[in-house]
């Protein structure tokens, strides 16, 4: 059918829904086998079905595509390895993971309950590790044998990851360690073909049409800024073999906006060739923050 992703295989995780769902129709416009993984479950992550996945298969037949459901628990290690090995077996090789699936349990950071923090974290930053983890090892292999793909790595962090938000602190937490993780996965999986990139996207989803609900609206007319068809576009070219070189970035994206991301880099110094004196400290520090570009605001405060 002829596209940027064509003869490629993808995995996308939490594709029964929202961003998800818009990935894999857009990898199966572009030529690619998607397999859709999603286990349906609630907000929360209560409950379970396969009906969406199913849904979104069949749509990506409609296309002309070909597609698999898979409800794998991407944060279960060897559900993970199933998830990669049933990608390997129905398409012949796998070259795309893009980790999207994900929960929320918002709550604010004093009142947050072991157990929330737990699921939360396990789900996002696990399922990616998990997921990739078991990708790598066969692309490594791969690369070993002398057939080394063109793979691709595309996390999904988050603006709270980035800046962080207020009552989300298990949530941002997450986001945050994914970005951190793809850029280690970056500079650790190019010798073997990988790139690794991350998105940071903000569109109407089931975890932002109720937090942020004026920004989400459907407007009545015009360009719809919270589709989340409009995150797509950038995550296939991550997914194709033209993005080769760009590896270890975040973009953010909303609307018909890209932007790369900015993160920790070192800033002014003050240095001097012996122990501090604590009462010198408060100085030294107040003038290097006068220097330094001020934080960016948390969103939310």
């Amino acid at each position: 059918m002829g596209g940027l992703c064509e003869g490629r295989v993808a995995i996308v995780t939490g594709a029964g829904r929202g961003i998800g769902r818009e990935h894999a129709l857009e990898f199966a416009r572009q030529g690619a086998r998607v397999v859709v993984n999603d286990i349906g479950v609630a907000l929360d992550g209560s409950g379970g079905s396969g009906s969406p996945a199913e849904e979104v298969v069949e749509q990506i037949r409609e296309i002309g595509s070909e597609g698999i459901v898979n409800g794998a628990d991407v944060a279960d290690w060897a559900q993970a390895e199933g998830l990669v090995r049933a990608a390997i077996e129905a398409f012949g090789g796998l070259d795309v993971i893009v980790n999207n699936a994900g929960i929320v349990r918002d709550r604010m950071f004093a009142n947050v309950e072991e157990s929330e923090y737990d699921a939360v974290v396990r789900v996002h930053l696990k399922g990616h590790f998990a997921v990739a983890r078991h990708a790598a090892a066969y692309w490594r292999g791969e690369s070993k044998d002398g057939r080394q793909r063109a793979a691709r790595i595309i996390n999904t962090s988050s603006g709270a990851g980035l800046a962080g938000s207020i009552g989300q602190s298990a949530y941002s937490a997450a986001k945050g360690a994914i970005a951190s993780l793809t850029l280690v996965q970056a500079a650790e999986l190019g010798r073997y073909g990988v790139t690794a990139n991350a998105i940071a996207p903000s569109a109407r989803t089931r975890m932002t049409e109720e937090l942020f609900a004026d920004r989400m609206a459907v407007p009545d007319q015009g360009f719809d800024v919270a589709d989340p068809a409009n995150i797509a576009p950038l995550v296939a070219w991550l997914g194709s073999a033209e993005s080769e070189g760009v590896t270890g970035r975040v973009f953010e994206l909303e609307g018909g906006m890209i932007s790369v991301a900015d993160g920790w880099q070192a800033g002014p110094k003050v240095e001097q060739d012996c122990r501090w004196d604590p009462e010198l400290v408060g100085e030294a520090v107040r003038d290097l923050l006068a220097k330094a570009p001020p934080p960016q605001r948390v969103h939310g405060s």
